[in-house]
């Protein structure tokens, strides 16, 4: 998104702005209660009227990218109460664009670092963090004249599911799948024995085998065999696109962007994952990664969109032997963890009327 502008017969797409200014903020709302702390990276974008500072060199209508940075400080400062990363940004893209008439819109990307609470001898520490692993993000683009456009997102949110061997599945552990999976199977009463005994093993043994990944296009370049065991890793990239068009419309309830950010990040990862007993078959990432997104627009009618990025982190199985014989036989136990090359896989679910 740039700022455009004509001269001379020629077009000038431009914004200015600063990036990555670190901030922390802590509050001690209580004297004996808990601390809060947050750090967040900053990065702020203007669009806005200065065709002069490019074409004749006259600073005169320019922002200064080190008055930017002041203002994050000077933000955080007035914060007196704690805040959602999203509500920081709305709020430093709505100081931008009311304070500076050469402003037209403002883009405010957020990082918050995960700092999570520690527990000592199980009880909850008041001033005790340690450093997580995913990062919440959010992108607030907002225009003088209050249209909005708001997204959040997880950063680095590492996923994995180990799976049961084919041998480990017997008789009683097809036994102890649900009930629930063959009632819902709709197979026909005048299907013979055998074939209707198949389906359903077939069935249970996918509910029982947690990932796999079969019956794709093979060529004379393909070497990859086909499985119904495998372990399914990935390091999510998550963002969701929120409904509310107006800074005006935006939830007043405090923390409101905070809770759906865990609650949004709960369904994600519950979906992956499945029941924790008897967890859920995954056929493909490109399977898991739909199921996910439909949940959270199923779950969360406050969002229009969600893009997520799932890369196939591969674990491959170690088979070594040598002249004398065989050092180490694969029995779905010894892996050799690799993060590249790796599968890319990503996607939009959007509801029809939306733009992600």
């Amino acid at each position: 998104m740039m700022g455009k502008q004509t001269e001379g017969g020629f077009k000038l797409e431009q914004r200015h702005g600063k990036a990555r200014v670190r901030v922390a903020r802590v509050w001690r709302n209580k004297p004996d209660g808990p601390h809060v702390i947050v750090e967040w990276c900053v990065s702020i974008s203007l669009l806005s009227e200065c065709l002069t500072a490019y074409t004749r060199g006259d600073n005169s209508d320019i922002v200064a990218t080190d008055t930017m940075k002041n203002t994050v400080y000077a933000k955080a400062k007035e914060c007196v109460e704690q805040v959602s990363v999203e509500d920081f940004a709305v709020l430093l893209a709505k100081h931008f664009t009311s304070l500076y008439q050469q402003v037209t819109c403002a883009i405010v990307n957020i990082v918050e670092k995960p700092w999570e609470r520690v527990s000592v001898d199980g009880e909850t520490h008041e001033h005790g963090f340690k450093l997580g692993s995913e990062r919440h993000t959010t992108e607030v683009i907002l225009e003088k004249s209050g249209a909005l456009r708001m997204t959040s997102g997880i950063e680095g949110l590492a996923v994995l599911k180990t799976t049961k061997a084919q041998k480990e599945v017997t008789k009683r552990n097809i036994i102890m799948c649900k009930d629930t999976d063959i009632i819902s199977l709709p197979l026909p009463l005048n299907m013979p024995r055998r074939i209707r005994s198949m389906i359903l093993n077939t069935h249970l043994l996918h509910h029982c085998l947690k990932s796999g990944f079969e019956g794709f296009i093979r060529d004379k370049y393909t070497a990859l065999p086909d499985t119904r065991e495998r372990i399914l890793a990935t390091e999510i990239t998550a963002s969701w696109r929120y409904l509310y068009e107006s800074i005006f419309s935006i939830p007043l309830k405090p923390l409101y962007f905070t809770e759906r950010y865990l609650n949004v990040k709960k369904v994600l990862t519950d979906t992956f994952y499945g029941p924790p007993k008897e967890g859920i078959y995954s056929p493909s990432v490109q399977s898991t990664l739909y199921d996910m997104a439909k949940t959270v627009l199923k779950s969360f009618p406050d969002i229009a969109a969600v893009q997520l990025k799932m890369p196939n982190l591969h674990f491959l199985p170690v088979n070594l032997s040598n002249k004398d014989g065989t050092i180490v036989k694969f029995e779905d136990d010894v892996y050799v963890p690799t993060d590249e090359p790796h599968g890319s896989i990503q996607a939009t679910l959007s509801r029809l009327w939306s733009k992600m």
